[in-house]
């Protein structure tokens, strides 16, 4: 599966960069390497939820992760696409285990960050 997740993980990167190339003007190569850290760090907080059956600890995962990156200049609209590109990659993924589990917290987290927007749609 670390084929999968790796594969996973450089799909969305290249998204995000290729969609969004003013991010690498802004943030520069370190910017790129800080994003795929980032989705390995996405993939093993919905693993450790699955996991310890608690959706509720991804969800307060994104929220402190969404603080954090908005704090540094990034914005919350940001995070939510982030957390779309990882839906479709998983959803295309074959040999992706326990695929609805990832989805359906992934779900949850998603949903979380974009009721931050309704509330504040700047962000």
């Amino acid at each position: 599966m670390k084929e999968t997740i790796d594969y996973i993980v450089e799909r969305v990167v290249e998204g995000i960069y290729k969609d969004m190339p003013e991010l690498l003007e802004r943030f520069g190569e370190r910017g790129r390497t800080k994003c795929r850290e980032d989705n390995y760090h996405h993939i093993k907080h919905l693993d450790s939820a699955r996991k310890l059956e608690a959706d509720d600890f991804f969800i307060d995962y994104a929220l402190w992760l969404n603080n954090l990156l908005t704090s540094r200049g990034m914005q919350t609209k940001h995070v939510i696409d982030n957390f779309e590109r990882l839906e479709k990659e998983i959803k295309r993924a074959n040999n992706f285990g326990n695929k609805e589990d990832y989805l359906r917290i992934l779900s949850k987290g998603k949903a979380e960050l974009e009721e931050l927007t309704v509330d504040s749609p700047s962000l």
